[in-house]
């Protein structure tokens, strides 16, 4: 399962680790272990903040990608279920169930 995860390190955890030289090497010792699809970094509601994308095989791995943030930066992380094109083309047939069953009822609310 493919998952978008965002961490959002506070920035009082981010300057000690930065002023100690450990922010870019613990970050870059994570990313190594969890081997992420993609990794961005920016500066989003003030803290430093990383957009990772991580293929899990179960829900349960979600713990072993988030404790290294948690443990070494006091991180906050949120996790939402991402697609690529080829899961964005399999949920094809869902999509048009939901569509044929529901759209009549999207139309209505739309009138309003």
């Amino acid at each position: 399962m493919r998952m978008l995860m965002k961490v959002s390190i506070p920035v009082e955890a981010g300057n000690r680790s930065l002023t100690d030289g450990s922010l870019a090497k613990t970050i870059q010792s994570i990313l190594e272990e969890q081997k992420p699809e993609a990794a961005y970094f920016v500066a989003a509601d003030g803290m430093r903040t990383g957009y990772l994308f991580v293929d899990l095989k179960s829900t349960a791995d979600i713990p072993a990608i988030a404790e290294p943030w948690f443990l070494s930066f006091n991180a906050s992380i949120e996790t939402t279920p991402a697609m690529n094109p080829q899961d964005l083309a399999a949920a094809g047939p869902g999509i048009e169930s939901a569509v044929r069953k529901y759209g009549s009822l999207a139309r209505r609310a739309g009138a309003d």
